[in-house]
């Protein structure tokens, strides 16, 4: 579970970001997050992910105080929250089974980036959530001959065999067709159900909130204006973003 109480992200000498924001998630739920351009969307997630400083709040995770403690709450996230970006980092010239498996540079230990050894258990483990995203037949492709939604569901792929009980996307789908998109995002969405996964993703196009998301959160200048079941927003709620 995931409990966020009073989350203040003020730039030094500048304006808030993000505003008093509160909300508690439970394992297995969708966020979609809604607003516009500097809403607060992108600085949310990256607080989550502990990528920015919070000037204000607490932050439990799993049942762990995280800002209070450093040395096993913060690692616990950096472990279990996966931080996707738009465009997803990977080794262009590795395949996509070898991504997974080495993960991204602050999951992967110094000594496996520089022998490249592979465990039979880590292998088979890949090669198992690589076929339950539908990507068996691309797993010796090399990174850079993948599609935007591969690229996307590899990144997923390698989140979750490292570990991550969270993942954190920023515009997970923006720049893909709209198949690739409903594959990712169904993709996401089935991973809750069947593992317990929490998503939390910002959704900015279309109808993707509403049919994909447990709830949608619903952002502007930095506060917190709704919080609501998935569903289509009222005219009221889409005039106040």
């Amino acid at each position: 579970m995931i409990r966020v109480s009073h989350l203040t992200r003020q730039i030094p000498g500048g304006p808030k970001v993000l505003d008093d924001i509160s909300f508690e998630i439970e394992p297995g739920e969708f966020i979609a997050l809604k607003g516009g351009s500097g809403s607060g969307k992108t600085t949310l997630l990256r607080c989550l992910a502990l990528r920015e400083a919070w000037t204000k709040g607490t932050y439990e995770f799993d049942g762990k105080d995280v800002l209070s403690n450093p040395l096993t709450g913060k690692f616990k996230v950096r472990r279990e929250a996966a931080y996707l970006e738009e465009s997803p980092v990977l080794y262009k010239t590795k395949s996509a089974l070898r991504n997974v498996i080495i993960g991204s540079i602050n999951q992967t230990p110094f000594w496996r980036r520089w022998t490249g050894a592979v465990r039979s258990d880590d292998y088979m483990g890949a090669m198992d959530t690589i076929e339950k995203l539908g990507l068996l037949d691309k797993a010796r492709l090399k990174a850079d001959k993948l599609s935007g939604g591969e690229k996307q569901r590899i990144a997923i792929a390698r989140a979750l065999v490292h570990g991550a009980k969270v993942i954190l996307a920023d515009e997970p789908v923006t720049g893909l067709d709209p198949h690739s998109a409903d594959q990712v995002l169904s993709d996401l969405k089935k991973l809750c159900k069947e593992q317990g996964l929490i998503v939390i993703a910002s959704l900015h196009q279309g109808d993707y909130a509403e049919r994909f998301a447990d709830r949608t959160f619903g952002l502007s200048g930095g506060k917190l204006l709704f919080d609501v079941k998935g569903r289509r927003l009222t005219e009221h709620e889409k005039r106040q973003l």
